[in-house]
């Protein structure tokens, strides 16, 4: 045998856990799914939730209204939770579940759920993701203001670390934020921030002892973004790394090597893939897969693919197997993992990442000049929305080329949208009658007295400053209380909340020449309307991916119209109230949950009904097969991730607002 050298590693490496991020409808078919994806050879699960799981609310809540199990699985209680794990040995298995308003529930579920079937809590191993800051930057799933919503994830940090020492109580998520318009500056600086506030809040309320503080510093996680710039994102995250190793040492006076390591998740860039020729997408996740796996000094703990069709709607099990496959032929057929870290002494990944290093913490800085991360929010929305609409106009001018988008766009149709599918997944659309009513069932057949002792025990703990709100939780749990109890419960003492948008701040217009024609346009419409065209930009349902309708709404403002923007998680009749008070001239719907099926067509509905007759339009993941479902519904025009022009948008709005008075106009002669 040949005498080992300093460029091989003396074994190959173990790979990465390998997690697809799955879970539709119930529990009973996502099981079904979890079962079949661990089948093929998957190493961890992530458990993607729906909406009103997510934020808080039972089935049968009016904003659960076509939400039910679209993005995610449908969690109301513990019964869903012992039928999603049925049959899944919990203390051998690596949950991540991507949870943020309501991960303390969820993971008291899960600890019940585990305990039941004879699992110590001591023994379980995963994540949740725990991360409210980055809710009210860019995702929007939030329930509870940001003082309580940061004890929140305190208490649960404390408890983890002292009963169930291998759990990640808290995923700082910097995904989101890239996936928001951040810059790699941006997405370190923001998320590390994040974690500061975190580990301050928990020193803070005094529940870890002092000497153990460290273990809570060595159990932050973090979920990371990769985009297609796969250089510049691994300088991102070696960069990153470097920045936490000190604020480690500096700051909470961690000494130990391993607890220092960041360690950190990734999925990788959703925001790059496009539904025009979405073949393009396949390569596109394998080079943002090599981001995060070709450095072995900051590689990724655990990774999970998007799949090729995300832009298009929601993956069907045979997706989701080539994102795996992808990570298995990495792992195993490449000699990735055989070598020392591959960029040690490399002028370039050492230059990127002194860039990097030295703009994040500046950044970082500003944050702390602010006030720290929670008070920053405001700050961090704006510098986001500021970003993403350089990015668009760097798309729409060209400047930023993506193949088959804006450049390369002539090719042949895709056979992978071919078929009487489209290429998507679309959830049985009586699932929701079927959660509400097992919901329905199961309130009927627990204790009640013990679910309202519970309930009233939370309520104080949620009341006592001094008290870590897990265990009640738990308790609340194992008698049979429900996601939107749990979550009305902590909103009656916590009070309600809403994020800032970010529009009002974000500055002019990038891209000036292109913006002048379209802003022509809308003058000749508000000239023949006599008026400022007024836009209402709303989000029904539950959807909080607010970053599209922020850009529509500050493009809106850019080309001269009036913009009526309030951000999002809007009830139909929220919306259609709105429309009659401002006395728009033209409604326009953001939806990327699945649910424009049935909240589109009410929202109309309820519109006309107020006396508003302007044209109501559509953006967001709308499949192909429904624009037309949509057009009878009486939406006058359907844009997709496709239609990336913002400013043609914007001109066909003014026609819309302009063919409209000319209508009424021809009606008044008539008469």
């Amino acid at each position: 045998m040949p005498p080992m050298s300093e460029h091989r590693l003396p074994e190959r490496d173990k790979p990465w856990v390998m997690r697809t991020y799955a879970g539709h409808s119930d529990a009973r078919r996502s099981n079904e799914l979890y079962r079949g994806n661990l089948a093929k050879g998957q190493t961890g699960l992530s458990v993607a939730f729906d909406l009103p799981t997510q934020t808080g609310y039972d089935p049968d809540h009016p904003l659960a209204r076509g939400e039910v199990g679209k993005v995610g699985v449908s969690i109301a209680d513990k019964g869903d939770m012992h039928a999603l794990f049925d049959g899944i040995p919990l203390d051998e298995m690596n949950t991540s579940m991507t949870i943020n308003a309501t991960a303390a529930w969820l993971l008291a579920l899960y600890v019940t759920v585990a305990e039941e079937n004879g699992v110590d809590r001591s023994q379980l191993k995963g994540t949740t993701q725990n991360d409210i800051i980055k809710e009210y930057l860019s995702r929007g799933t939030y329930a509870f203001p940001p003082g309580p919503s940061m004890r929140l994830i305190a208490d649960t940090v404390a408890f983890t670390v002292n009963e169930i020492p291998s759990w990640n109580p808290t995923n700082v998520c910097s995904y989101h934020l890239q996936e928001a318009g951040a810059t790699p500056v941006q997405e370190i600086a923001f998320s590390l921030s994040t974690a500061i506030a975190v580990l301050d809040e928990v020193k803070r309320r005094g529940q870890v002892a002092e000497g153990d503080f460290p273990k809570v510093f060595g159990r932050i996680s973090f979920f990371v973004n990769a985009g297609v710039r796969f250089v510049e994102e691994h300088a991102k995250l070696r960069a990153m790394g470097e920045i936490w190793e000190s604020i480690g040492r500096e700051r909470y006076g961690v000494t130990d090597p391993k607890l220092l390591r960041m360690r950190y998740g990734v999925q990788v860039n959703s925001l790059g893939l496009t539904e025009s020729q979405p073949e393009n997408n396949v390569p596109r996740i394998v080079l943002e897969a090599l981001a995060v796996t070709l450095g072995r000094d900051a590689r990724a703990r655990a990774i999970q693919l998007p799949a090729w069709n995300e832009a298009l709607g929601l993956p069907r099990p045979w997706d989701q197997q080539w994102s795996l496959r992808i990570q298995q032929i990495l792992a195993f057929e490449t000699d990735l993992l055989e070598y020392p870290d591959i960029f040690e002494g490399s002028k370039v990944m050492d230059g990127l990442v002194a860039e990097l290093f030295e703009g994040a913490r500046e950044e970082m800085k500003v944050v702390a000049d602010r006030g720290g991360a929670v008070e920053a929010v405001e700050y961090m929305k704006g510098e986001l929305v500021a970003s993403h609409r350089l990015r668009m106009a760097r798309i729409e001018s060209g400047d930023l080329k993506v193949i088959g988008q804006n450049v390369f766009t002539e090719g042949e149709d895709s056979p992978l949208i071919a078929g009487a599918d489209g290429g998507i997944l679309t959830p049985d659309p009586e699932v929701e009658a079927e959660c509400r009513e097992a919901l329905e069932r199961w309130k009927a057949e627990r204790d009640q007295p013990a679910v309202d002792r519970a309930l009233a025990d939370l309520a104080a703990a949620a009341r006592d400053e001094n008290a870590n709100v897990m265990p009640a939780t738990i308790a609340a749990a194992r008698a049979g209380a429900t996601t939107g109890e749990w979550a009305g419960v902590l909103r009656d003492e916590f009070g309600d909340y809403r994020a800032p948008t970010g529009v009002g701040g974000a500055g002019a217009s990038a891209n000036g020449e292109l913006v002048a024609a379209a802003r022509q346009r809308v003058d000749q419409a508000s000239r023949a309307i006599g008026h400022r065209i007024r836009i209402l930009v709303a989000k029904p349902g539950l959807d909080g991916h607010s970053n599209g309708a922020e850009q529509i709404a500050v493009r809106a403002r850019d080309v001269g119209m009036e913009v009526v923007y309030q951000g999002i998680r809007l009830t139909p009749e929220q919306i259609a109230a709105s429309a009659a008070q401002e006395d728009v001239d033209v409604v326009g719907l953001s939806i990327l949950s699945g649910s424009h099926r049935q909240l589109v067509p009410e929202t109309v509905r309820l519109v006309r009904e107020a006396g508003v007759d302007a044209p109501v339009v559509v953006g967001g993941i709308i499949p192909q097969g429904d624009v037309g479902f949509l057009t009878d519904a009486g939406v006058a025009r359907v844009y997709t991730p496709k239609d990336f022009e913002l400013n043609r948008i914007m001109s066909e709005i003014a026609e819309l607002v302009e063919e409209r008075a000319r209508t009424a106009a021809a009606a008044g002669s008539a008469a």
